[in-house]
């Protein structure tokens, strides 16, 4: 349906996007992630035909955005992050005005209008001024005028930005009603939403895109190393010195024990090892009875951190993004340093572009 290619967008000396390339397939909701500053409003407005790249090509349906930009356009309905409403209008004036600008023929205007009003459940405020909505009313109103003219794509940048509880679970209820039916490019930086309603998740950091896959295609890629948390009965200086000697353990940390007489430590284990079974025996050994085994897998917002930190722009080789560093073992609380004896630090803040 969306063929990105090799697309590019440079500012003075900032690359805000980097030779990115991807593809949206038909009928799925796409999460569009990425740090302040990845790239992300960019790719959206330069995929909508509001700027123009730097290099690159976008094809919406087999049409150039650049060189067939109104056809391309007729299949994509838009909501940028702040919606461009027009606040003097009522909610019925400003969708028929938008209605007219997007070329919907006369006789059909009306019932589309009543169409996407009942589906974003703006009709009852149809005679109020904009600037009398609430927030969630508001892009309630740029969602509806995103679907006028029933677009085959609808790209929605932070739609759920400065909403409460409930107003989010009602535009995240109806972006999955209109990926019945269309599909959906969802930038959010609320990961929760994203695991939920999207069936396909594409994470860019510095322009880059650093992942591509369905939210449980990332976990499984992501859980390369297995890592326990154990609490034990005994003391922390034995259960370490146990857990360094088991076959495929490639770090020991110590944790804060729940109370006097027991032990806590967490041990990572080398790529593909499953060390359960080797670590109970090893304890069981030991005399160490065995309180609390539990594995722990890598939420998306564990996946997210991973793949956009430390990736720096123009760097030829990449941070290695699967499976956790090692680190030298250690019998002391708190995160024990790299083995290689670097830190990691956070990219620089960026103001979003």
């Amino acid at each position: 349906m969306i063929e990105v290619t090799n697309l590019t967008k440079q500012y003075g000396d900032h690359m805000a996007v980097d030779h990115l390339s991807f593809r949206v397939e038909k009928g799925q909701i796409y999460g569009f992630l990425g740090p302040n500053g990845a790239g992300k409003s960019t790719t959206m407005n330069i995929i909508t035909g509001y700027i123009a790249p730097s290099e690159g090509t976008v094809t919406i349906d087999g049409k150039d955005i650049q060189k067939e930009p109104e056809e391309a356009k007729k299949q994509i309905g838009y909501l940028p992050e702040i919606p461009p409403l027009y606040v003097e209008m009522t909610v019925e004036e400003y969708l028929e005005f938008a209605a007219q600008l997007k070329k919907i023929p006369k006789a059909e205007r009306q019932a589309q209008m009543r169409k996407v009003m009942e589906m974003t459940g703006v009709e009852d405020v149809k005679k109020r001024l904009i600037r009398n909505l609430s927030k969630g009313y508001r892009q309630r109103v740029g969602l509806a005028q995103a679907m006028l003219g029933d677009p085959e794509v609808i790209i929605l940048d932070e739609p759920s930005v400065g909403l409460d509880p409930k107003q989010i679970i009602e535009i995240r209820d109806l972006i999955r009603r209109l990926g019945e039916n269309h599909t959906i490019i969802l930038s959010s930086h609320i990961l929760s939403e994203v695991s939920a309603i999207c069936d396909h998740i594409m994470i860019i950091s510095h322009g880059r895109l650093v992942a591509s896959d369905s939210p449980e295609g990332l976990k499984k890629l992501m859980n390369h190393s297995q890592e326990l948390q154990l609490t034990v009965k005994g003391g922390e200086a034995q259960l370490c010195d146990v857990l360094n000697k088991v076959t495929d353990v490639s770090s020991v940390e110590a944790m804060e024990a729940p109370g006097e007489g027991f032990a806590r430590a967490r041990a990572v284990s080398e790529e593909h090892a499953d060390i359960r079974e080797t670590v109970f025996y090893a304890l069981a050994e030991a005399k160490l009875p065995i309180m609390e085994m539990v594995v722990h897998e890598k939420s998306l917002e564990d996946i997210f951190l991973e793949l956009t930190e430390g990736v720096q722009p123009g760097e030829k080789e990449r941070k290695k993004l699967f499976g956790p560093r090692k680190r030298k073992k250690s019998s002391e609380g708190g995160e024990a340093e790299p083995a290689d004896g670097s830190t990691e630090e956070a990219d620089e803040k960026q103001g979003g572009i």
